[in-house]
């Protein structure tokens, strides 16, 4: 049995800063909604926002996927660090609508990336599979994913801070908390990026990058192998257009659902959110271990089947710690597959073109998951609060029965690596 210690140690950090920078993503999935909602924003451009800046990420993770394939990966998860460093400083500062939409829009506020480099996620995907062999990539992309969601869980109890600092300053809005009192969670953002940016920096990378060839170069079994990758890619670009659709009916504003529904606010909601992340982080690595017995296709169906029934019943509820209990059991079993998905993603190219696969794999998501939160903020702003989940349960539905045959073949991406 592998453990924490055994591991290669710029895997383990890479690992160390997802749980960093997993803790100031949980705070703000939790309060960004509700810091909008409080500074007089409605749903709809709440929504807006969410939606420009999942766009913004999905188009410069294609660009990061590629250009890290034939470069080092570690400076472009310097650049990310950086980057969320400044964000954090400047909607600690200031409050003006302007200036913390391109705050939220360039850092990817608000998105619940569990611990992921936002649209240079790839590079950091690449980099993590440097030092895995493939027969452990579904535990440790799994154990990967368990350490962004227990800091996810972390943040989500820091977003309770607003609800005590509240009475600090003078005055009140949406909820009963003064906007002001959000502002210090963007500290807590800037800590975790200040620790990331010492753990990658120190990290060794073996990767040299990609020599550049013509396609007049390439042998003629490159080219079958490159087609052999690419029909993979296109299937799993189809099958997460989908997916990234459901995502975002019904994640990006789920905060702000249970507040407009239920009234309530963050002391309510952050310990829920914190429940949430923490058992979908064991889900995760329970997952990773029963991918290595029976597979990563067959372990993400069954799980995600189930997650999809609770989907559908989740707008049904009709009190907030019911609503709250079936979230987090539907939280458990679709979000703890994601290191399991990310483990076949990697394992259907070869190392040289693996930042590719990821941005493929992200860009493919984040395209239509982009448009979910301003077209769910609309519906909420008028007061349909169950079309959302719904029109996710449907694409999920889609997306669940393709998933398992499309890729049927590539149940234990080890297996498949070897006949390559």
């Amino acid at each position: 049995m592998i453990t924490f210690k055994d591991l290669h140690p710029t895997t383990k950090r890479l690992l160390l800063a997802r749980a960093f920078r997993s803790v100031g993503q949980g705070a703000l999935v939790v309060d960004l909604t509700l810091y909008l909602h409080a500074l007089g924003w409605n749903g709809f451009h709440i929504g807006l926002i969410l939606s420009i800046g999942g766009l913004f990420g999905a188009l410069l993770s294609l660009l990061i996927g590629i250009t890290s394939d034939h470069n080092r990966r570690r400076p472009f998860l310097l650049a990310y660090e950086g980057i969320v460093l400044l964000c954090s400083i400047t909607a600690l500062l200031s409050s003006q609508s302007i200036v913390l939409s391109f705050a939220i829009i360039l850092a990817g506020f608000g998105r619940g990336a569990n611990g992921a480099a936002g649209p240079f996620s790839p590079a950091e995907q690449a980099w993590l599979a440097e030092e895995v062999a493939p027969q452990r990539r579904g535990r440790i992309y799994s154990l990967n994913t368990a350490f962004g969601f227990f800091g996810m869980a972390l943040g989500a109890l820091l977003a309770m801070l607003p609800a005590f600092l509240s009475n600090r300053f003078e005055g009140s809005s949406a909820l009963g908390i003064n906007p002001t009192a959000y502002r210090p969670l963007f500290i807590i953002v800037a800590l975790a990026t200040i620790s990331n940016l010492f753990l990658i920096f120190n990290a060794r990378e073996q990767y040299k990058g990609q020599k550049r060839i013509t396609i007049a170069q390439r042998s003629e079994a490159e080219k079958q192998i490159r087609r052999k990758e690419n029909k993979m890619l296109t299937g799993l670009g189809i099958l997460n257009s989908f997916n990234g659709l459901a995502v975002g009916f019904t994640g990006p504003l789920i905060s702000y659902w249970f507040a407009i529904k239920f009234g309530a606010g963050p002391a309510t909601i952050a310990p829920m959110m914190a429940a949430t992340f923490f058992i979908t982080g064991i889900s995760s690595v329970l997952t990773g271990r029963v991918s290595e017995r029976i597979g990563i296709v067959k372990s993400v169906v069954r799980a995600r089947f189930f997650g999809l029934l609770l989907l559908i019943a989740l707008p049904l509820m009709p009190s907030y710690w019911l609503a709250a209990m079936v979230y987090l059991l539907r939280s458990a079993l679709n979000r703890g597959s994601v290191g399991a998905r990310q483990a076949l993603t990697v394992g259907l190219v070869r190392d040289e073109r693996r930042g590719f696969a990821i941005s493929i794999n992200a860009v493919s998501m984040q395209l239509p998951q982009s448009m979910g939160p301003s077209v769910a903020g609309y519906f909420f702003n008028g007061g349909n609060l169950t079309l959302p989940f719904y029109a996710g349960a449907l694409c999920q539905a889609i997306y669940l029965a393709m998933y398992g045959r499309f890729f049927r073949h590539y149940n234990k991406p080890d297996e498949v690596e070897e006949k390559q």
